[in-house]
């Protein structure tokens, strides 16, 4: 550790949970930009969540499947991600069961009530040995809860929010967006929902994406001290742009369209458009985030065919429903606005679940157990679910550029033709399918795809030559680690990290004023 972090007694380096008061408060942005702050310290850091519910995952170099935004915030730590940073995985397939990952392979399909009523208490073990042997490997450990702490319902099988913080003895904090409003009855409502012994380990509270004078909230603070005995140990400004990985692709396919931005004006002389079907269960839907970084690529995210018109590039993208996500095309007239483009010579993309439906034909006895169903036509390619996950970090060329991704994916793809391959699909006439997720973050590759693209569009536009995913993602993990240096109580975050649980911090009874 660095002097001033000189570490607690015994083998296990310091730790810290970062709970919040409902889902979306800010806790990813929180921990990633607390690893950063620490690591540009010379703390050696690592993330984890314990449990993870999410369709945006991400695979390991040992082939293991975590949460995305682990994975962003062990780019943010400076270290590798690995299955200890995030041992249970959850995928929705339903609003009622989801696909269970233990330290990064699946291990079956288990609806809420199964999950709840045993499954869960099992796994604290397995999630504590994990936290356990990261803090025995780095100076400090920055953990992530879930949800919110007082779900009072799933306390008894929680394992991810006061169950790993009662059982590794971690000091919590708990982060509110007060952009949404009501950050103070958050806060102490939160507290006074707890348990005496869950209470001892709330330390203080952390308020995200505020608007305006800081001087105007602090009367609210010195209140919200005054009932709670618990300090605020930072006030973060609400920051436009972070563009990290985020979690939940269910709420952004449900909302239709939902951004569209231009990173910086084109390069050349025109614009590209880029439309991303927002089809149900997306899943790593962070895929196009390397084509909104590029300048002069507007992407949206659509849900009716006339969204379609004006786009030179369609998007088809994961999603852990792939014969749901085909009938939700078609069902919205989606899939013969897509069948038209393609008969036009105007370019489609699908990746993964979206390269599937484009292709002849799916046989799928795993995943909705539909048998077989007639895909869109639109690639020479037939896809077979195999039960076995495929769980790789492939590494090839195409276009003349080498590639990196990786996969996740049941169907198995028989490609029977094409123009040309393209990674592990293939190209027929302007539309192309891989199972490669991340394959557009490599530069040279991207840049090559949107040069066809262009052509094939009819557009002036031109790619930046000097574009590096990479380095944007670094400057924006740099910008979180900022927010926190700048505007959280450091010295409080670390006295906590180093000493553990605080001593003598108060009940809050039921029904306290």
């Amino acid at each position: 550790m660095t002097a001033e972090m000189s570490g607690p007694p015994g083998p296990l380096g310091g730790g810290l949970l970062v709970a919040g008061t409902t889902s979306d408060a800010g806790k990813s942005v929180v921990t990633a930009g607390i690893c950063r702050w620490l690591v540009r310290k010379g703390v050696k850091v690592a993330p984890f969540k314990a449990q993870n519910m999410s369709l945006n995952s991400f695979v390991t170099r040992e082939g293991a499947e975590i949460g995305r935004a682990q994975a962003m915030q062990a780019a943010a730590a400076r270290v590798e991600p690995s299955a200890l940073m995030n041992p249970v995985l959850l995928k929705p397939g339903s609003d009622r069961s989801s696909q269970v990952v233990l330290m990064g392979k699946p291990v079956g399909e288990l609806s809420a009530r199964g999950y709840h009523s045993g499954r869960q208490e099992q796994l604290l073990g397995t999630v504590t040995d994990c936290l356990a042997e990261l803090r025995r490997t780095h100076d400090a450990v920055i953990c992530e809860g879930a949800g919110s702490p007082a779900e009072i319902n799933l306390r008894r099988t929680d394992i991810v929010n006061m169950g790993i913080a009662r059982a590794a003895r971690l000091p919590v904090v708990v982060v509110g967006d007060i952009d949404r409003g009501g950050v103070f009855a958050s806060f102490f409502g939160t507290t006074a929902l707890l348990s005496r012994e869950d209470q001892a380990h709330i330390a203080g509270y952390l308020v995200n994406k505020f608007r305006g004078d800081v001087t105007l909230l602090e009367p609210g603070l010195k209140m919200l001290r005054d009932l709670t005995g618990r300090p605020t140990v930072g006030v973060l400004p609400f920051a436009h742009g972070l563009g990290i990985d985020e979690e939940d692709g269910l709420r952004v396919s449900m909302r239709g369209a939902v951004r569209e931005s231009v990173v910086a004006p084109p390069h050349g002389a025109d614009v590209l458009r880029v439309a991303v079907c927002a089809v149900p269960l997306m899943s790593n839907f962070t895929d196009v985030d390397a084509l909104a970084a590029e300048p002069g690529v507007v992407v949206r995210f659509v849900d009716r065919p006339e969204e379609l018109i004006d786009a030179d590039l369609v998007v088809v993208p994961g999603t852990r429903g792939t014969v749901r996500a085909l009938a939700w095309l078609r069902e919205r007239g989606l899939a013969d606005a897509i069948a038209r483009r393609a008969a036009e010579g105007r370019p489609v993309l699908g990746v993964c679940g979206g390269f599937q439906v484009l292709g002849e034909r799916i046989e799928d006895e795993v995943e909705s157990k539909a048998g077989t169903v007639e895909g869109l036509g639109l690639l020479p390619v037939r896809v077979r679910f195999a039960r076995e996950k495929t769980l790789a970090r492939p590494v090839g060329e195409a276009l003349g550029e080498r590639v990196e991704g990786y996969e996740i994916h049941h169907g198995v793809a028989e490609v029977l033709g094409g123009d040309e391959s393209f990674l592990d699909g293939c190209r027929s006439g302007a539309v192309w399918g891989t199972h490669w997720h991340g394959s557009l973050e490599s530069d040279g590759f991207r840049r090559a795809f949107l040069r066809r693209v262009a052509e094939a569009a009819g557009r002036a536009f031109v790619p930046a030559p000097d574009t590096s995913f990479a380095a944007l993602r670094e400057e924006q993990l740099d910008r979180l680690g900022d927010l926190i240096e700048e505007h959280a109580d450091t010295d409080a975050l670390l006295r906590l990290i180093e000493d553990g649980v605080p001593a003598g911090v108060p009940f809050i009874p039921p029904g306290a004023p």
